[in-house]
């Protein structure tokens, strides 16, 4: 397995008239390849959440607290697999890494479609929903990666943005593809087995479009061909590190990627707690249709790639970089949105419907500026490290905490506690990205006063 992983080797240098050219050719085909096979991870990602009806009505012996477990082993293993695996892939080819994660999650979600005895046994349904979120954090490190070698400090802010819409595509698809499945099967099961046709035939894709480094290309790094050096860079930052170096020296000791990993935990809470209950919740509590209470779930996902490219935007320009003030801002909006859904419990359709756009525009922003920011903290080769690192709160903290928390406080304290619980992770997102206020990143891993 490791040996099929291992990053690909320096090409022969191209002659100087074909660097130009070529660079522009692969940059947007790679580009291409992360942001469709990304998305399509997002296909197989949260197909239980959107079943849990259907299960319920099946299986009437289960509460959603226990299906709730389901969704927790989901988040545990994926933020502990962006860890873990973030530091393989530093190490990794990402035109094999992403591919081959993406292949392994479908395998794993098709079981649930076409093998419904799963359902006999919690146990069952809970190890392989922690076997599919660890296959499945194989998508975000060789993304984080391959965007930080083929794409250089000025113009990032732009293109994680850019790149950070593919959450929202997949997000906004997986209701309407599975949807889309039990239509054409009859069968809810087809949630699973359809979507994961789709993400196959995506890994396929994303496979032949993408590209390891820029040297494995006959290319010369980022920074030479884009004249662009972040503080610190030097010819050392192009080696590959060892284990050692990428926690200890680039990331243990970064005490601000430690403040917005801790606020990532408290976003990822607030994010999933409302996008992994929509169905539950507009249908159970509120008596919506299957179709409503997707649509809702779309809204709320379509409504991010406006709002995370004019975060992106309002980061670099406004605040020049800065991702903090960015962060905090838009949590502030979020929460707007948060309480609007919240306050809306016996009101119209069209109420919610606004109120999933609102928090789904601004939400999103902040999830991507915190991935970025961990990007920027280290240098490029420990890039998939940092962003696992951050990662790994926000799945293993923050969404895992939405799934059988969110469950256990709607069951024990109504939906109003449940409001209540993200209303006060909003509040404590911004105050940990605050402490964050006067760094600015820079490439060796340390940061700087403002």
């Amino acid at each position: 397995m490791l040996s099929i992983l291992k990053p690909a080797p320096v090409a022969k240098p191209l002659p100087p008239e074909r660097i130009d050219p070529e660079y522009r050719r692969q940059r947007w085909r790679i580009f291409a390849g992360i942001f469709i096979g990304y998305a399509a991870f997002y296909l197989v990602r949260k197909n239980l959440a959107l079943a849990i009806p259907d299960i319920l009505v099946e299986f009437p012996n289960y509460t959603k607290a226990q299906l709730g477990t389901g969704l927790t082993a989901l988040s545990l293993a994926y933020g502990l697999s962006k860890f873990v695996m973030g530091s393989v892939s530093d190490r990794s080819n990402p035109r094999v890494f992403l591919p081959l994660g993406l292949l392994l999650s479908a395998g794993v979600i098709a079981l649930f479609g076409c093998v419904k005895a799963i359902y006999a046994s919690l146990t069952l349904v809970v190890a392989l929903q922690f076997i599919n979120g660890w296959v499945n954090g194989m998508g975000w490190p060789p993304c984080g990666k391959t965007m930080t070698h083929w794409f250089s400090a000025r113009e990032r802010g732009t293109v994680v943005a850019a790149w950070n819409v593919a959450h929202n595509v997949g997000g906004a698809l997986v209701a309407k593809i599975g949807l889309l499945g039990v239509l054409i099967f009859h069968d809810w099961g087809a949630t699973f087995y359809f979507n994961s046709m789709i993400a196959g035939v995506v890994a396929v894709i994303a496979w032949l479009l993408m590209r390891d480094t820029p040297q494995s290309c006959g290319l010369p790094p980022i920074e030479v061909y884009k004249n662009d050096y972040p503080p610190g860079y030097s010819a050392e930052h192009e080696r590959v590190f060892s284990f050692r170096e990428i926690f200890f020296e680039h990331v243990f000791s970064n005490r601000a990627l430690w403040f917005i990993a801790l606020a990532n935990a408290f976003v990822y809470f607030v994010r999933y707690g409302v996008v992994d209950w929509v169905p539950t919740y507009l249908q159970m509590a509120k008596g919506f249709s299957p179709k409503q209470s997707s649509t809702a779930w779309m809204l709320f996902e379509l409504a991010a790639i406006p709002g995370t490219l004019l975060c992106g935007w309002v980061s670099d320009k406004v605040f020049r970089s800065r991702r903090a003030p960015a962060t905090i801002l838009f949590m502030a909006l979020t929460l707007t949105g948060i309480v609007l859904y919240w306050l809306n419990m016996k009101g119209p359709v069209w109420v919610d419907y606004v109120a999933l756009f609102t928090a789904g525009f601004f939400i999103y922003g902040p999830v991507m500026l915190i991935g970025l920011h961990a990007l920027e903290l280290v240098p490029k080769k420990a890039a998939g490290t940092a962003a696992g690192f951050t990662g790994f709160f926000g799945y293993a903290f923050g969404s895992a905490a939405a799934g059988t928390g969110v469950g256990w406080i709607a069951g024990h304290f109504g939906w109003n506690g449940v409001f209540l619980s993200m209303t006060i992770c909003c509040l404590l997102t911004m105050a940990f990205s605050a402490f964050t206020l006067k760094h600015r990143p820079s490439s060796n891993g340390h940061h700087q006063g403002a």
